[in-house]
């Protein structure tokens, strides 16, 4: 099992993405927005509160775009992505591989939950919202797809990453996890002078 994973773990991170698989990537974070930000915003879950300069630290939003690329970005891919999937270069027939795609992603967004009940809660009540889990799954059904398209674990994570930082910082995540969690946020409220984003 252990020398399965480290190949899985070692196919994925070692296939360099070409110039046209950066586009396919481009190609799923539009069709992302287009189908995340009208249902979001239909919802009320998105709101444009961008996490200004007057409210917070450049510092800040440097940590934060940063700590978002290692969690949930990168842990979350190698975990949902590489480890529990075969890896698409692996031969394995497509019908047999997306019946473990469709089986990951059901537990990435079942993670979700568990994790603001358990390890994240700054996540409560934010990941057991019905709109937060699906434009959840609609983020790992992209990220799922451009791996399978092109074996490689970087497009995924930067699809994450870009999805995720937009939240926090414009629409609405800061405050979500921050404001509305002040106790166990995963973002301290700002000292020295700083003013809370309201």
């Amino acid at each position: 099992m252990l020398t399965i994973l480290l190949s899985r773990l070692s196919a994925a991170c070692n296939t360099i993405p070409t110039a046209q698989d950066w586009l396919i990537s481009v190609g799923i974070l539009l069709i992302y927005g287009l189908i995340a930000l009208p249902l979001g915003f239909w919802q009320g879950f998105l709101q444009v509160q961008v996490a200004s300069s007057e409210s917070l630290a450049l510092g800040t939003k440097v940590r934060i775009a940063l700590t978002a690329l290692v969690a949930p970005a990168v842990m979350e891919e190698l975990v949902f992505r590489v480890l529990l999937l075969p890896h698409p270069m692996a031969g394995l027939p497509t019908k047999i591989w997306w019946l473990w795609a469709i089986f990951g992603l059901l537990l990435f967004i079942i993670y979700h939950p568990l994790n603001a009940l358990s390890f994240f809660p700054a996540g409560f009540p934010t990941f057991l919202e019905p709109i937060f889990l699906i434009l959840a799954g609609f983020l790992g059904l992209g990220c799922t797809f451009i791996y399978w398209q092109t074996g490689s674990v970087w497009l995924a994570v930067v699809i994450h990453w870009v999805v995720v930082v937009m939240w926090l910082l414009w629409l609405g995540g800061y405050q979500k996890l921050r404001i509305d969690n002040q106790k166990n946020s995963l973002f301290p409220p700002q000292t020295g002078g700083k003013k809370s984003v309201n």
